[in-house]
């Protein structure tokens, strides 16, 4: 009886909720959009997007809403209105997302008088559901009634806000295009990168090397042992070119991904990086067929930049990293110890993973407060 008590004063919460946001606030909304379109002046079209942009919060916070109490988050999807006015009031009016929410909530206006049912059912529930469950021990009858309620609002909620098939398609066309430019960018960036350790490095010590290998040339008669010290110093130089080298490839796709997989080479930079590191694999990730060459890569190189940012700003002693494979994807989650306040706009580490995993698909989330921990999780589409 208690569970069940509970579970309608949080059913009855929800059903308040939705009342007040119903008769409150979307009332509101409906005046200004008379106003808006009823006045067609300056002040009035300037209120049109606004008051879009005011309904477009409202459903943002009933989709939180609702995906407390179903435990399924509903998506959306809305065309930005930024531009001038002309622009603005264009897309206001044409975003299929405007209508979508238009749509809940005239609707809502109709199903959210559900709380007014809901409401004079507790004193009921408590006296039948009472006597029912307390005299006769049989399970009780009215309050569940009142979760049902709410559930019935929620379903009817999620199929309102649920964006239509064409607006998510044009969100997602969006996306992959900012996603493929960031791709781009960060393309561009690692070549310039490439390009600079190989000028820098393992070229320049190729030039040393030739132009000793020369000198030996020339001093090979004249002044054998001459020629031996050019020759020592030029095999050194060779030795750190091939340093500079190997490090250039690893920046590309590092050897260790290939020889031993990505749990291997995980394991490889938690043991080499200065913190006491725990790795945990699950879901078969171990015996299962390995992710594609980029999925690998893109998960290496997120625990390589997080492990570094831990050991190098973070201030912390352990770091924990668990890789997970899921029925259509890989998670990989690094958390560490430390101080926290970890900021992508503080370099280019975070936001070059951010635009790889994107590149992919993907999505990277970082939480870092202040005080710590830090913890970030990626997330990779993979067919297995």
């Amino acid at each position: 009886m208690r569970k069940t008590m509970r579970q309608a004063g949080r059913a009855t919460v929800h059903l308040v909720l939705a009342g007040a946001m119903v008769f409150g606030l979307c009332l509101f909304v409906t005046v200004l959009l008379i106003t808006a379109v009823g006045t067609l002046a300056v002040v009035g079209a300037w209120l049109l997007p606004e008051t879009v942009l005011l309904i477009r919060r409202i459903a943002g916070a009933k989709r939180a809403m609702t995906a407390v109490w179903t435990g399924r988050e509903i998506p959306e999807a809305y065309q930005p209105v930024t531009g001038p006015l002309r622009q603005r009031l264009r897309t206001a009016v044409r975003d299929p997302g405007t209508r979508t929410d238009l749509r809940w909530m005239f609707a809502s206006y109709g199903y959210g008088t559900l709380v007014l049912v809901a409401l004079p059912l507790w004193p009921l529930g408590l006296v039948a559901d009472g006597v029912w469950c307390g005299l006769l021990r049989r399970a009780p009858v009215v309050l569940p009634l009142i979760t049902r309620l709410a559930d019935l609002e929620a379903r009817w909620s999620q199929a309102l806000l649920r964006p239509a098939p064409q607006a998510l398609l044009a969100a997602r066309v969006e996306r992959l295009a900012a996603t493929r430019a960031d791709a781009i960018i960060a393309h561009e960036a690692e070549l310039r990168r490439i390009e600079r350790d190989l000028h820098d490095g393992a070229q320049a010590r190729l030039v040393a090397l030739s132009m000793r290998l020369g000198l030996a040339l020339r001093a090979y008669d004249r002044d054998p042992e001459a020629a031996r010290a050019l020759l020592v110093d030029a095999h050194h130089h060779a030795q750190e070119a091939l340093t500079e080298l190997r490090h250039v490839v690893r920046g590309i796709h590092p050897p260790v991904l290939t020889d031993r997989g990505l749990v291997g080479a995980v394991r490889a930079l938690a043991a080499s990086s200065g913190l006491d590191v725990t790795v945990s694999v699950t879901g078969g990730l171990e015996e299962g067929p390995r992710p594609p060459a980029a999925i690998e890569a893109a998960a290496y190189f997120a625990v390589a930049e997080a492990l570094t940012n831990a050991a190098k700003h973070g201030g912390g002693r352990r770091a924990d990293v668990r890789l997970e494979r899921l029925r259509g994807g890989l998670r990989t989650v690094i958390g560490d110890d430390g101080h926290g306040g970890a900021d992508e706009r503080g370099g280019t580490g975070l936001l070059g993973v951010r635009r790889r995993v994107a590149a992919l698909d993907g999505e990277l989330t970082v939480t870092s407060p202040a005080g710590g921990p830090t913890v970030i999780e990626v997330e990779l589409p993979c067919v297995w």
